[in-house]
């Protein structure tokens, strides 16, 4: 069971408790990133606020017309980003924007091809929950994305793909092994599951992420963007 203590845990703190093989158990109430306090908002006023921010932006699609400059004033010194979104790199699914030309300062993304978690990606989700205070974490997929795509050709076809294409898409194989022969889309119906696998992942094989969702401190969320009519369906 995780303990909940009322001291103050900034960056060198967090890197410290690592260190002793305690970040897991010792989970700050009032964390302090940078100089600043974490977000007040829970994970589900935080998914409220994504799904209000993607309906303005199929409704209304339009860019961020905030005070850009005024806003990197007040973060500069400290963040406190009240959801971490773990998106594709593909170019036409940026979340700031997905989310309803979200500010700077508002969300902690990673990014790269099939929304896939590796180490670095993994320290990322738990840096962001652990000391700045992220009650939310989202696996983004998105409709015909290209990695997923070639993990089912991989399942299909046994292609095999150069460099670190092949590696990349291998991670998803899992997912499209899952769903294979199953009614609708091949490819459609991989991205969901490798986004609910991933979802899955990041909330059990991380001793951090999964001592806080057991705390109630933080939800892991999977999720696809539909490229054509802009919205976000969420997998809860």
């Amino acid at each position: 069971m995780c303990v909940v203590c009322d001291v103050n845990l900034g960056r060198r703190g967090f890197l410290g408790l690592a260190g002793a093989g305690l970040a897991a158990s010792l989970l700050p109430t009032s964390a302090f990133a940078a100089g600043g306090p974490t977000t007040s908002l829970t994970a589900d006023q935080a998914l409220a606020k994504l799904k209000e921010g993607n309906a303005k932006y199929v409704s209304s699609p339009q860019l961020c017309a905030a005070d850009l400059s005024k806003t990197r004033e007040q973060v500069a010194k400290a963040q406190a980003p009240w959801a971490t979104i773990i998106s594709c790199a593909d170019s036409r699914v940026p979340p700031e924007l997905l989310f309803g030309g979200q500010g700077v300062g508002e969300l902690f993304i990673a990014r790269n091809a099939g929304n896939m978690v590796d180490t670095a990606t993994m320290g990322t989700i738990e840096y962001g929950s652990a000391v700045l205070g992220v009650p939310l974490i989202v696996v983004l997929g998105h409709e015909r994305c290209g990695a997923v795509a070639a993990a089912c050709e991989i399942v299909e076809k046994k292609t095999k793909f150069p460099g670190s294409i092949g590696p990349m898409a291998q991670a998803i194989v899992p997912a499209a092994k899952a769903v294979r022969g199953k009614p609708g889309d091949f490819v459609d119906n991989a991205v969901r599951e490798s986004a609910k696998m991933t979802a899955a992942k990041i909330a059990k094989q991380s001793k951090i992420i999964a001592g806080l969702v057991k705390a109630g401190k933080v939800k892991v969320v999977a999720g696809r963007y539909d490229l054509d009519e802009g919205k976000i369906e969420f997998f809860i």
